[in-house]
């Protein structure tokens, strides 16, 4: 393991829809005493929470969605959790965390 466990012993993922993601990623970028890199990925939603908002989303029965994940301290998740929850409140916006076993790079 390359990284001290506590410094990246989390992982944040944030779902939103895709009109939202340049927003996370502004805000995320504002914290780098929290977040120091980050992942974006294209999903797609599906299920009772999702709200289909295009004519193509309802015909295809999922909306679509951006996950970030961030790998950052556990203790950090909660004061981020709360600058982003402020700025953008939004019921579309979901996040969970897991923890980390290991991180670190092969160079």
């Amino acid at each position: 393991m390359d990284t001290p466990p506590s410094a990246h012993d989390c992982l944040l993922t944030l779902s939103c829809p895709a009109e939202v993601e340049e927003d996370l990623i502004d805000l995320l970028r504002e914290h780098p005493e929290w977040v120091s890199g980050f992942t974006s990925l294209a999903a797609e939603g599906f299920g009772s929470g999702t709200t289909l908002h295009s004519a193509m989303e309802q015909v295809r029965g999922r909306s679509r969605r951006r996950l970030l994940q961030v790998v950052l301290s556990a203790a950090s998740v909660e004061p981020l959790i709360e600058v982003l929850r402020t700025a953008l409140p939004s019921d579309e916006i979901a996040w969970w965390t897991m923890p980390v076993r290991g991180f670190g790079r092969f160079a």
